[in-house]
């Protein structure tokens, strides 16, 4: 009885936390639009199609995590080997995601950081 509980209880939670993924990636992806959006008819600006970018990207990355907490909260009231083996392989692409996306910021942003560092400079005399 008291699993049957705790079992309904989780899959509330890992439900609550999908959910809060689609709010997160929904407001994202509104986000990136509206910057897309704002550029049009302007001047092609490489740096702000890149901060749209870099912008999505983290939410994405944040939407990974909180969808990896879910599969674990639902690998833990998993009733099957056939279901643990499902959410282990979905935890593995998401993960696997995760990590090729961080990547891809972290280079992204000691780009931008080494520019900005530039700028701050100057032109050398």
């Amino acid at each position: 009885m008291i699993e049957e509980y705790f079992q309904e209880f989780a899959a509330i939670i890992a439900l609550a936390i999908e959910a809060m993924v689609v709010l997160l990636l929904a407001y994202a992806a509104l986000e990136a639009v509206a910057n897309t959006l704002g550029a049009i008819g302007k001047a092609p600006d490489l740096d702000r199609r890149r901060e749209t970018w870099f912008r999505f990207a983290l939410w994405i990355v944040l939407a990974l995590e909180f969808a990896l907490a879910a599969d674990i909260i639902r690998s833990a009231i998993a009733p099957s080997w056939n279901s643990i083996g499902q959410l282990a392989a979905i935890a593995t692409i998401r993960t696997l995601l995760n990590w090729f996306l961080v990547k891809d910021i972290e280079s992204y942003n000691e780009k931008r950081e080494a520019r900005a560092e530039a700028q701050m400079r100057g032109p050398r005399e």
